[in-house]
């Protein structure tokens, strides 16, 4: 099966200056059919109308919030019921990159506040992988490529503090646990932990801030959106079928192991 055949399931990508755009855009630009999950259903719609207009490929949109179960369910079975009306190939790919982070130093955060961001991130990579899990393992073929961050790796230091932190190494676990799992099945999981991207993530960042965080990479900059979904698309792809449990740094340096 070519990837034309194939469709890449991927959330949180309707942020216009987010990595999870960029990389249906990137998708669908290799000719992927495209599925976009986002809290925002009207937005997730209007974003694969433009995607499937731009690049001519199958692509809709979903409302789905990735932390409830139920939501997850309902997408999972629209979307294969759209598979089986022949709008969309079967799905081949599923790219969590919903999250959300917060710069709460630890003592002024509040349990509430903990199981947001451990929801959304860890939770989220967990619910709608099992949801579009059996349909790639069926098939013998499937990629999983989920969302961690270099805060993971080094502890924060970037911008989002201990929550985040520890939602996205809890995502380095799952990936490596479940790659070691379905080895055998021909369905790869992979995780990138890009470290400062040029995002909307940090909501309320200073300039100073950005300059500051920009300043701590040994290259100079922070990376581009299309440098992240460069990566995440080659871990979906044909050539990336030897690559499972892998952790793939996107961080121009700022940690090296």
């Amino acid at each position: 099966m070519s990837r034309t055949q194939r469709t890449a399931v991927i959330t949180g990508a309707t942020s216009e200056k987010g990595i999870g755009l960029t990389t249906a855009r990137r998708f669908a630009r290799e000719g992927w059919a495209v599925v976009i999950l986002d809290l925002d259903g009207p937005k997730a719609d209007q974003v694969a109308r433009t995607i499937a207009e731009d690049c001519g490929v199958p692509a809709v949109g979903h409302a789905v919030d990735v932390a409830d179960e139920a939501s997850v369910s309902a997408a999972r079975d629209a979307v294969g019921a759209q598979a089986a009306a022949g709008v969309l190939p079967p799905v081949g790919a599923v790219v969590n990159i919903a999250g959300i982070t917060s710069p709460v130093p630890f003592l002024e955060t509040t349990v509430e506040l903990w199981h947001q961001v451990m929801d959304v991130n860890a939770t989220g990579t967990y619910l709608v992988t099992k949801a579009f899990l059996p349909e790639m393992i069926e098939s013998g073929w499937g990629r999983v490529v989920n969302m961690s961050s270099v805060s993971a790796q080094r502890g924060g230091g970037v911008f989002g503090k201990v929550p985040y932190s520890a939602a996205k190494a809890a995502i380095l676990g799952f990936t490596k646990a479940l790659a070691r799992e379905l080895g055998p099945t021909g369905v790869t999981v992979n995780a990138v932990t890009p470290g400062a991207v040029d995002t909307n993530i940090r909501v309320g960042s200073t300039p100073e801030q950005e300059a500051a965080i920009a300043a701590d990479v040994p290259v100079g900059r922070t990376a581009t959106t299309e440098e992240v979904a460069a990566a995440i698309t080659f871990l979906a792809s044909e050539d990336a079928a030897y690559l499972t449990g892998v952790t793939l740094d996107i961080n121009g340096g700022s940690h090296m192991h």
